[in-house]
């Protein structure tokens, strides 16, 4: 039996992920590229990128099939774009770490809150 221990999600890679994706302009939804070399690894394992980017595709954050062997992705979502839009100054990124900083677990959607929240903030808008 194969044994493969748990992934947890890693909000520092999922940005740096989101970034790279944002920053790659053949991720314009007309093609696809592949995570496969050591620069689009983050500094992580391949199975990191690959889970963490089939997270970031389930919660609806980018286009992209993880199923073989290597992942593809295709593009940003809008809900992608504009989670990345928040969570871009290194500031609101760190006040959004630091909230949820000591809990066992915070949902990608609670992150994404918090960070619209402190923009707000920082807007007066709130």
């Amino acid at each position: 039996m194969l044994y493969t221990s748990p992934m947890n999600r890693d909000m520092d890679l999922i940005r740096d992920l989101l970034f790279r994706i944002e920053a790659d302009p053949k991720c314009d939804g007309t093609g696809w590229i592949s995570f496969n070399k050591p620069e689009d690894l983050c500094g992580h394992s391949p199975e990191e990128v690959s889970y963490h980017l089939s997270v970031l595709r389930d919660g609806g954050y980018i286009k992209a099939n993880t199923s073989g062997s290597t992942p593809m992705v295709s593009r940003l979502t809008w809900q992608g774009h504009e989670f990345l839009d928040n969570i871009k100054d290194v500031g609101v990124w760190k006040s959004t770490k630091e909230k949820v900083k000591g809990m066992s677990g915070v949902a990608l959607g609670v992150v994404a809150a918090i960070a619209e929240a402190e923009i707000k903030k920082r807007l007066h808008l709130s």
